[in-house]
């Protein structure tokens, strides 16, 4: 069919050709006149499609736009959460940095909270995961349950912030305010956190149990 247009738009009929001659309507070529037509319907219809595959791709790059949107999002985010932040050390030796300020509230002494962690060693090792085991942490807060840093590094006090739920927040515990002389998970003279440990936690407050 598209040869056939083509060939119609180059095809120069006698008649037309004669000077000063009127082409009478008797004579007139019902096929070529059909077929003109056809070239016109046919120029309507790539008009549509040229049309259509321009909304298409429109639609195709404001699909890549937001997904590439969406990506650098959560790019900047992880990079955010990654970067080193600079701790504040308290009067207790309790070190402290918010990676992230929550927006909910803060917990109250005696509380039934939960947290997930990450427990690390000076050197880096991981001790201990509450993301490894895919449960947080249940625990009343404030009361002894847990180690001292803890207490304070999540209900705050002595210069430290309290931390609001949804928050995320690097501790650096000195062995005072951890298992200090006796260390933990000891057995046959081998412990998993050694006598004397300075501990480094990432603690995320989920909220109340």
């Amino acid at each position: 069919m598209n040869s056939l247009a083509f060939s119609v738009g180059n095809y120069t009929p006698r008649n037309l050709r004669a000077p000063n001659t009127t082409l009478p309507a008797k004579n007139l070529d019902t096929t070529k006149v059909s077929s003109i037509k056809f070239s016109s319907h046919s120029q309507e219809n790539f008009s549509r499609q040229l049309q259509l595959f321009k909304r298409r791709e429109a639609i195709g790059l404001g699909f890549c736009a937001g997904f590439l949107d969406v990506l650098l999002q959560q790019q900047l985010t992880a990079t955010a959460e990654e970067a080193p932040c600079e701790l504040t050390v308290a009067p207790s030796g309790l070190a402290f940095c918010d990676k992230i300020v929550g927006t909910g509230p803060e917990a109250v002494k005696g509380q039934l909270i939960k947290a997930h962690y990450v427990g690390k060693l000076e050197s880096g090792k991981i001790f201990d995961s509450s993301y490894n085991r895919g449960k947080p942490l249940t625990f009343r807060v404030g009361v002894g349950e847990v180690i001292k840093g803890w207490d304070q590094g999540i209900l705050g006090g002595d210069g430290i912030p309290p931390m609001l739920a949804g928050g995320k927040r690097k501790l650096k515990l000195p062995p005072e305010l951890a298992y200090g002389m006796r260390g933990a998970g000891c057995k046959g003279g081998s412990c998993i956190i050694p006598p004397d440990s300075v501990l480094l936690f990432d603690v995320e407050f989920i909220g109340k149990a």
